[in-house]
Formats: C-alpha cells, sequence, structure tokens
C-alpha cells in the first residue's frame, strides 16, 4: 500500500525506495520492516513533508482493491449463514505488514473485526516520530494466537496455558488468505493447527504463481488460486469448500456436546 499512497506524498520512486531498504538491510542486517518505516520517516523530514496520523489516516482513499473485494464480505457472509442455517458467523480480520493508520480507514473497514498492522508512535502534533509497533512475517503469526485465545489487544498476553475447549475461535476454524512471502509463516501455523491456507497471486503474475505453487507443494497451503474475489470466481469457490467443511464440523461438535449433556442428564 506504500507505493500509491505514503511514497507518492514525500514523493519517492517505489523501486529506487525498496532498492534503498534493501541496500541497507544488506549493509547493517536490519529488519525489513523497520527499515522500510525509519527510512520512509528520514526521507519525509529530508522532503519537509510531515506524516501524521490524520495524513495517513486519509490517504486511505487512494488504496486500490483486487477485483471483487469491495462486496467479498457481504457474500461470504451470507453464505456462512445460510450454510449453518444461521448457527455459525464468520469474523474478518487483517494482518499486514503495512500501516495500521491506513488501515484502519480503508472503505471495508466496516466488515473486520479487528485490525492488525505496524504503527509509529506519534508526538503532541499528531506526527510520526519512530516504528512502535512492527508487523513481521514472524509476528503476524503473533496475531492467530491473539484471534485464537480471544486476546485481542497488544497488551493483552497471550503466554499463559488455555484449554482448547476455553478458546473462542479454534484453529480447525480459521481460514488465513495471504499473497506475499510475509504471510508464508501464517499459512504454516495455520496449516500445522488444523486451519485452512490459501495463496494468491496477481493475475499474469508468472513470478506469484510459481511462489503459490511452491507453497501447495510444500504443503502449505491448500488451494492457490488468482486474487479475484469476484462472485463465483476461483478463489470463492475454494473458499466456499472450506467454509463447507468448517460447517460441518461445527454441526458435528454441536452435536456430540448435546448427546454428551442429554447422557449425563439421563443419569
Amino acid at each position: 500500500m506504500q507505493e500509491y499512497t505514503v511514497l507518492p506524498k514525500i514523493p519517492l520512486d517505489p523501486k529506487q525506495f525498496w532498492g534503498k531498504v534493501r541496500a541497507e538491510n544488506t549493509e547493517h542486517g536490519g529488519e525489513e520492516i523497520i527499515t522500510y518505516m525509519m527510512l520512509m520517516l528520514k526521507k519525509a523530514n529530508d522532503a519537509e513533508v510531515k506524516i501524521t496520523k490524520a495524513d495517513l489516516g486519509r490517504l486511505a482513499s487512494q488504496i486500490s482493491y483486487y477485483p471483487g473485494v469491495e462486496d467479498f464480505f457481504e457474500r461470504i457472509n451470507e453464505f456462512v449463514t445460510k450454510r449453518s442455517g444461521g448457527k455459525a458467523r464468520v469474523r474478518h480480520y487483517i494482518i499486514s505488514s503495512g500501516l495500521k493508520e491506513i488501515l484502519r480507514k480503508v472503505s471495508i473497514k466496516k466488515y473486520f473485526h479487528n485490525i492488525f498492522g505496524s504503527e509509529y508512535a506519534y508526538d503532541h502534533y499528531g506526527a510520526a516520530q519512530y516504528p512502535k509497533l512492527v508487523v513481521t512475517d514472524t509476528v503476524k503469526t503473533q496475531f492467530l494466537f491473539r484471534i485464537n485465545k480471544g486476546r485481542e489487544k497488544i497488551t493483552d498476553s497471550i503466554n499463559e496455558s488455555m484449554g482448547e475447549e476455553l478458546r473462542p475461535i479454534p484453529f480447525q476454524n480459521l481460514v488465513y488468505i495471504g499473497d506475499g512471502m510475509t504471510d508464508v509463516p501464517c499459512m504454516t501455523v495455520a496449516t500445522k493447527n488444523g486451519g485452512y491456507a490459501i495463496a494468491v497471486y496477481k493475475q499474469r503474475s508468472h513470478k506469484g504463481l510459481n511462489m503459490c505453487r511452491k507453497l501447495f507443494k510444500a504443503n502449505r497451503v491448500d488451494f492457490i488460486a488468482t486474487a479475484d474475489y469476484r462472485k463465483n470466481s476461483e478463489l470463492e469457490k475454494y473458499l466456499q469448500v472450506i467454509l463447507e467443511s468448517i460447517i460441518e464440523g461445527i454441526k458435528y461438535r454441536s452435536a456430540q456436546e448435546e448427546m454428551i449433556k442429554k447422557r449425563i442428564l439421563q443419569r
């Protein structure tokens, strides 16, 4: 998202900027997300461009979506409600290395239960000072466990033991959709814990397709598809297959619980 929101505001050429980020990482052995967030601030200061919380929020209007994204969530919600007979509901989350201040103002925000992203600390004028929260590829997995355990505030500890039956969103009910290498650890965590993962790629992107093929062959994802979220797309059909399986699992466990309660009451 930085390429068509923050970078044009400074202005910076995306290719040159990311090249500089990689060069600094190679020289100093840094973390790419921290480097890009710090370098973006430095370049903004050099250009005498102030980056404020309000500015980042306004840049959300420049976000462009993959085809079908804007009505995707309502369709998925309706599908789950209909197929489960109203006994199951779905929550949508964003877990991103991008800037949370932009994400929390996007036009589709109303569909998300929570949004996790990288954040700056701001001074009393609202100007960005330094990275406060950096969401790297491995940090992303932390938020899967926060969702799983219902500990979604960054100040909530997720280290205490919690029985599977107490976790509000079991991993077997979780589907992770990702389109980049920073999503790979989350895909692995999801599938290794009984959940599901779908890798998507831009249409006509041979690099993206090859990456997705490798992930599928390594058993890190259940399906791969082009990033087309429109009705009846390949992606939607694969997701519906997964959701059908999850819904049946919920029905199965619900029937077991009812049987157990009935047997206990009969005693």
